[in-house]
């Protein structure tokens, strides 16, 4: 397994647990509503699971990747911005923006 593929799967599987967690752990939904973005909340973990289901179909599929990686980095980005719009400490903040740079590289790599 190359780099890339290392950080797609990588990149997947947090997805795939971040939109799970959403329907089974209270926190989630908590941090929705401390966001004023409740009404949101299924809709981004379902943006989430579908990502990471794209990113595993990507390795295989480059349209899909392409796809994946870059609706992912969207979320990321705009989650980043809720966290710096909510006056999140750097260190609450760190993860989201930590993965729209990982899905930035995965997009970048792709586009190469």
């Amino acid at each position: 397994m190359n780099f890339i593929n290392m950080l797609i799967f990588f990149s997947a599987a947090s997805f795939l647990i971040y939109g799970i967690a959403y329907f089974v752990s209270t926190n989630m939904k908590n941090e929705f509503k401390r966001f004023g973005l409740e009404k949101y909340g299924p809709l981004t973990a379902i943006l989430e699971l579908a990502g990471a289901i794209g990113l595993f179909i990507g390795t295989q599929n480059h349209t899909v990747l392409l796809l994946a990686s870059g609706g992912l980095t969207l979320l990321m980005l705009l989650g980043t911005g809720v966290r710096i719009k909510m006056k999140d400490s750097v260190l609450v903040s760190l993860p989201a923006f930590f993965y729209f740079l990982l899905n930035g590289y995965i997009l970048y790599k792709t586009l190469e």
